[in-house]
């Protein structure tokens, strides 16, 4: 993962949740509540605009949000190849 697409996902996650302190690239965004329901759209949104590529939410599985590192995988890296 770019350091700079990090930095706007963090940088995004933290805007709208500041008590979720610290992440890493394996902790668990669903358990530590990182991103509410509210916000999930636009993250999403972030998400099209970070890989140049349109999400489908049908084709979308939670393990894909997991983690930084499964967001990475999945939506940064080949994310048209899903």
């Amino acid at each position: 993962m770019s350091d700079d697409k990090l930095t706007k996902i963090l940088t995004f996650i933290h805007q709208r949740n500041p008590e979720v302190g610290e992440l890493k690239l394996d902790d668990d965004l669903i358990d530590r509540r990182a991103v509410d329901s509210l916000a999930f759209v636009e993250f999403l949104y972030l998400l099209e605009e970070l890989s140049g590529e349109t999400i489908d939410p049908e084709e979308i599985d939670v393990e894909d949000f997991r983690t930084l590192r499964a967001i990475d995988k999945r939506f940064l890296h080949g994310a048209a190849a899903h």
